[in-house]
């Protein structure tokens, strides 16, 4: 079969996957199906299947479901030990009177967070303490999460460890001054696009629904709980991240110590037998919140890999259609920015795998202009995307519909995109 046909029928299959996606169908199933149909539609042969979609993905994406498990321990101890709630209340008093400026403190510290911390247990870890503050202020749940999602994605232009990633695509690209410059100043129209979002949407700001939101969470407060914690510890939720930025530890034993300081810094192990059923329901409790995440993962992974097989069948389809002007190029990808939703053909870790590899085969562009390039829409899906792991947790942790989530970041990062693009034109082009 001719590849641009495959390529066709692929991205028809895509079209609808999106459509039952909008239409709130199941995420984990629809990737499963969407991988066998990829398999089938890009006639990859049965036991390259079996291994390279079914098997090797899955595996590969072992240490990352580590990182999650951890996160999601530690985020529970943070809960369970009174930490969490203890913070809430503070800053929700603290906030009752300027919700508006509370918010964007919070997502000024988010921004601050994730300039080096990277991943879904340094996600998880901030985002068990800051989500509630945010319903605390009297913000709706798919307000909450959009905001800080998107908080997330801005610093990750500045973010080593994600570029790095990035440089797989774009191997002799550069992470110098000039670069610097170019990610700072796309970070700030990112948060500044945020804050304005959150400025026209401060009338759904109302502090008589916090209870009821912390409630669905289950982040209801310490006022069933007569838990008292020292101020000293409302640091803790930052010691992974400082562990990780100080001492350059990983994410695991980052989390792992943050846990046990937690544990008994909250007098959780005055009693041996009382600690240990402390610490036994814990760990229970964080895997059974995130079991239905790991299976979605999985099932993601599954796509990813299929996708990744039939990169090259994209390839006559987009060297068709792609400019080699560097403006129209920017411009192009600014505005068709929300294909890299869903693992689609602008996202690079994704269906844009193909984009990237077109693009760089050119011999066009530079690596420096490139990486960059592609970086944007990329961006847009970590921030908004729900298939991004951290989105994923978010939606399932914060009860928000896929729906909602979508009509509330897309427009604002589609924005942020062709603003972007401009800039990457003006730095690079």
């Amino acid at each position: 079969m001719n590849s641009s046909i495959i390529a066709i029928l692929l991205l028809v299959t895509f079209a609808l996957f999106i459509w039952y996606i909008l239409k709130g169908g199941n995420l984990m199933i629809g990737f499963f199906v969407m991988a066998i149909l990829w398999c089938i539609i890009g006639l990859i042969p049965f036991n390259e299947a079996i291994n390279k979609v079914f098997a090797q993905p899955a595996l590969n994406y072992g240490p990352t479901i580590i990182y999650i498990i951890f996160g999601s321990w530690f985020g529970r101890v943070l809960v369970d030990s009174g930490i969490a709630p203890a913070i809430s209340e503070a800053t929700k008093s603290i906030g009752k009177k300027k919700p508006i400026l509370a918010t964007i403190l919070v997502i000024l510290v988010t921004a601050f967070i994730f300039i080096s911390a990277y991943g879904v247990g340094s996600v998880i870890a901030i985002g068990v303490i800051l989500l509630p503050i945010l319903l605390s202020l009297g913000l709706p749940r798919d307000l909450a999460l959009t905001i800080f999602s998107m908080a997330i994605g801005a610093p990750m232009y500045i973010n080593v460890v994600l570029y790095n990633q990035m440089k797989a695509f774009a191997p002799k690209a550069t992470y110098d001054s000039k670069y610097i410059m170019f990610g700072i100043c796309a970070a700030v129209v990112q948060l500044i696009a945020i804050i304005i979002f959150l400025f026209f949407n401060r009338k759904k700001i109302d502090g008589a629904n916090a209870d009821k939101n912390l409630e669905i969470i289950g982040a209801e407060g310490t006022d069933n709980k007569v838990i008292k914690v020292s101020k000293l510890t409302y640091i803790i939720p930052i010691l992974p991240v400082a562990m990780n930025m100080l001492f350059k530890w990983d994410a695991v034993p980052a989390l792992t110590l943050a846990s046990i300081v937690a544990i008994f810094s909250t007098g959780q192990f005055k009693n041996y037998k009382k600690g240990l059923k402390f610490l036994n329901d814990s760990i229970a409790h964080a895997i059974s919140d995130i079991a239905g995440l790991i299976m979605f993962l999985m099932s993601l992974e599954c796509f990813t890999g299929a996708a990744t097989l039939n990169a090259a069948k994209f390839k006559p389809v987009l060297a068709a259609v792609l400019p080699h002007q560097h403006l129209i190029l920017c411009l192009a990808l600014g505005v068709l920015a929300p294909l890299a939703l869903f693992r689609g053909p602008l996202h690079v870790w994704g269906a844009g795998a193909a984009t990237a590899a077109v693009l760089y085969g050119t011999g066009l562009f530079s690596d420096n202009f490139l990486l960059p390039l592609l970086y944007v829409p990329t961006l847009m899906a970590v921030s908004v995307d729900i298939t991004q792991s951290w989105n994923v947790w978010g939606l399932d942790y914060m009860k928000v519909k896929s729906r909602d989530f979508l009509k509330y970041g897309v427009p604002v990062m589609w924005a942020v995109s062709i603003i972007n693009e401009i800039l990457v034109y003006y730095f690079f082009g």
